[in-house]
């Protein structure tokens, strides 16, 4: 029988190609869309909003922190794609005594990179997955010799109380690689800071994410009076934080942005 070893360093054993996957990650649902399958998965959470049509189709077997575990049982997967920081371990590792569950640990592109052929390989799709890798990563290398400029950013993704990310996230590698500066790279995971903290730090950006909590323009408006001389921006959180095949559209958003954003300083700079 095959098997695999996941992103933890554990051996997953199958006794086939899957046909009945249960994806309890968002980013990794939409790679396996993208890779081309279908009826081979059985059950998604309720956070799992791309494709569409999987989202309003498929089972839903809970929220990413919050599992179904009698529905997935239920169920009778071949497989389940797992994620360290989204699932809860007390519940993979029940579910893991049942059936095989493959668990990614994502913390940079490179790893993320190493996801998409792993999976590809798990679910017989190994040759588009190189591609999906390879386009992923040319398209970050060119970005990143086409970057013009390194803004410091703050970087917000939790509101009452503010929250931001750390240097040891993946937000933070994409946030890097896409020529914003992490104002809190020093600091570990998901700190939560006060508006004093924010006043000092002084960076150029303050970007609004639209998860996991849905900043909006009234927030920007809240925020801009104590901090008129900082550009404050919502922004798409999928680009920075789902590391699946959403990467691939990525690269040309962050151009995008940047260039936006080099635009509004040079008009400041002209008036």
């Amino acid at each position: 029988m095959p098997e695999y070893v996941d992103q933890l360093g554990r051996t997953v054993e199958l006794k086939q190609v899957p046909i009945r996957i249960i994806s309890l990650v968002p980013s990794q649902t939409e790679l396996l869309f993208e890779l081309g399958l279908d009826e081979e998965v059985i059950g998604i959470t309720k956070f799992c909003v791309h494709p569409e049509q999987w989202f309003n189709t498929k089972t839903r077997v809970g929220g990413t922190k919050q599992l179904h575990l009698e529905k997935i049982k239920e169920l009778q997967p071949d497989l389940i794609i797992a994620n360290k920081e989204e699932n809860v371990q007390a519940q993979i590792e029940e579910l893991a005594k049942e059936f095989p569950v493959w668990v990614s640990d994502v913390e940079d592109l490179d790893d993320a990179l190493r996801m998409i052929v792993d999976v590809g390989e798990i679910v017989n799709r190994k040759d588009e997955a190189i591609g999906f890798s390879t386009s992923i990563a040319k398209g970050f290398a060119d970005l990143h010799s086409s970057l013009k400029k390194n803004f410091s950013t703050l970087y917000l993704i939790w509101k009452d109380p503010y929250m931001t990310i750390g240097g040891d996230t993946f937000i933070n590698d994409i946030l890097e690689r896409s020529g914003f500066r992490n104002a809190f790279h020093d600091w570990a995971r998901y700190p939560q800071i006060g508006i004093e903290q924010i006043e000092k730090i002084e960076c150029e950006l303050i970007f609004l994410s639209s998860e996991p909590f849905p900043f909006k323009q009234k927030h920007v408006d809240e925020l801009q009076p104590l901090l008129p001389d900082t550009k404050i921006c919502l922004v798409d959180g999928e680009m920075f934080s789902w590391y699946g095949s959403r990467l691939l559209k990525a690269p040309a958003y962050f151009k995008q942005l940047q260039n936006q954003l080099l635009s509004l300083t040079h008009a400041r700079g002209t008036e």
